[in-house]
């Protein structure tokens, strides 16, 4: 039976392996869990998934295959055994409820009876008191409210009584495979982590206060503790206008992400390629410029650099002087990236476009031999990779 469940796993692309198999199948010989649906859930996940971009698409996995809907007549046996749902009424069920479970004749009649309505229904039902459907009375489907139910499908709302719950997708945000937002770039960007403990002692030290309280004799005496911060400084420079435009949300998405994990954050502007001044308030980028001479010599080689950018130029714009479309550049633009790269050595590019369409720009490929092929593109794993290498 597991091991369907693990091809179902691997089917769903969960990158879960034979010793985490066998690492379940001990965990349930050794009765750490039994006859309890949502317990081996939960047991299952914790064993089978290692990082929770994953946990979507073990739900999906799960419910195929506990779901088995189109075979039930064949498999209802195995999808649910006895023992499992009598010990699930067992252990949910009022006194109440148990008392009105002999309605439809007990469990072996109840099981019957929705095999015998499956096989009648030929449509999507909702209300009433027969039919497998959401709402109503029904002891079959969604969002009902009979307490011997047998929950089929997720349209309704939750009651809460269904012997199974067929469906789960309370991860659904933080699958690696959908559109980044905010929150998907924060878990990418965790990897890039260093925490010490700094500032005002405004946090309370639980460990501390319970130790002093003990040795004051049971005297509450409250012990405080610099908060942890992430202690890596990130300079962070965005291509700006032109091509760029088709990408802004993301890159807002990108910022926000980097202002709410980084507490050591500086940002700048900049447009196409990086040239001898910068600047941070768009609005003023022809009167407030600062020159990137000084921010060479103002932040550290100790900081992690990250340029955004689409890298999409005319090659010229960084292997000549005055290649600049914005202005005349006494010095190309390869120039100052090389300065870059000699000062950080900790620095990546990462890139809006898909990495398969890199190679239709030139300039792409030319940003990419000089920063040694440290670019990586604007997604989950993307992004991923480039805070591990920042991080060794």
């Amino acid at each position: 039976m597991l091991l369907n469940l693990f091809n179902e796993m691997r089917a769903a692309k969960v990158p879960v392996s034979v010793r985490e198999l066998l690492d379940l199948i001990n965990a349930l010989q050794h009765n750490v869990v039994f006859a309890d649906m949502d317990e081996f859930y939960f047991l299952a996940r914790t064993i089978l998934v290692k990082d929770e971009r994953h946990f979507d698409k073990f739900d999906r996995a799960f419910a195929a295959y506990f779901k088995g809907l189109e075979n039930l007549n064949q498999h209802i046996e195995a999808l649910i055994p006895d023992e499992w749902l009598r010990q699930e009424f067992e252990r949910s069920l009022s006194d109440e409820e148990r008392a009105r479970i002999e309605s439809l004749g007990g469990l072996d009649k109840l099981i019957e009876e929705f095999k015998k309505r499956l096989e009648e229904q030929k449509e999507r039902h909702a209300g009433g008191n027969r039919w497998i459907g959401t709402g109503g009375t029904s002891p079959f489907g969604s969002g009902g409210f009979n307490p011997e139910g047998i929950r089929v499908g997720d349209a309704g709302k939750r009651q809460g009584r269904a012997v199974k719950v067929w469906d789960q997708r309370e991860y659904k945000n933080l699958d690696d495979q959908v559109e980044l937002g905010t929150r998907n770039i924060k878990i990418a960007l965790r990897r890039l982590r260093k925490f010490a403990r700094q500032g005002a002692q405004d946090e309370l030290d639980l460990d501390g206060t319970i130790d002093h309280t003990a040795k004051d004799g049971g005297l509450l005496n409250i012990q405080m503790r610099p908060e942890r911060r992430n202690t890596v400084k990130l300079l962070i420079l965005f291509d700006i206008g032109g091509s760029m435009d088709a990408h802004v949300k993301v890159c807002e998405e990108l910022f926000s992400a980097c202002k709410t994990e980084f507490k050591h954050m500086e940002y700048f502007y900049f447009h196409n390629c990086v040239y001898e001044s910068v600047w941070k308030n768009n609005l003023r980028r022809s009167s407030e410029r600062f020159s990137t001479q000084d921010l060479l010599n103002k932040y550290g080689a100790d900081y992690k650099v990250v340029f955004v950018g689409d890298a999409a130029m005319a090659p010229y714009e960084i292997t000549q002087a005055g290649g600049s479309v914005e202005h005349w550049n006494e010095e190309p633009g390869y120039v100052w990236v090389k300065r870059f790269m000699e000062k950080y050595k900790k620095l990546v590019w990462i890139n809006p476009y898909p990495k398969d369409a890199w190679g239709y720009t030139a300039s792409t490929n030319i940003l990419r031999e000089l920063l040694e092929d440290k670019m990586y593109p604007l997604t989950l794993q993307g992004l991923e990779d480039g805070m591990k290498f920042l991080s060794k």
